[in-house]
């Protein structure tokens, strides 16, 4: 699909794939898993200015899914999210703590 400019004739930056995307974050969500403190992912993605996603309905999911199945997050109860939607709440892991996964 073409990209086009926008209603002031600037083109948009270009939309990372989902490798690249992941690539940039990751290393953001490794470091907060370390100190073992709760998180929401949107909170972390706005505090710390993080780049949105190719496809922002279902990335922010499968990158959460991810890093479970890798080890580095477990769950940890429920949060809101700003329209005071339920999320999952995560935690670092005990070795992504301890510095042995990530």
């Amino acid at each position: 699909m073409p990209v086009q400019p926008t209603l002031d004739g600037t083109m948009p930056p270009p939309v990372p794939d989902y490798a690249t995307w992941v690539d940039t974050v990751r290393p953001t969500f490794v470091e907060v898993a370390r100190t073992g403190e709760s998180f929401l992912f949107w909170r972390i993605a706005r505090d710390h200015q993080l780049p949105e996603p190719p496809d922002r309905d279902h990335d922010w999911g499968r990158l959460a899914a991810q890093l479970h199945r890798e080890g580095i997050t477990r769950t940890n109860g429920f949060g809101l999210t700003r329209d005071k939607s339920s999320v999952r709440r995560w935690r670092g892991t005990r070795a992504a703590q301890a510095g042995r996964v990530a």
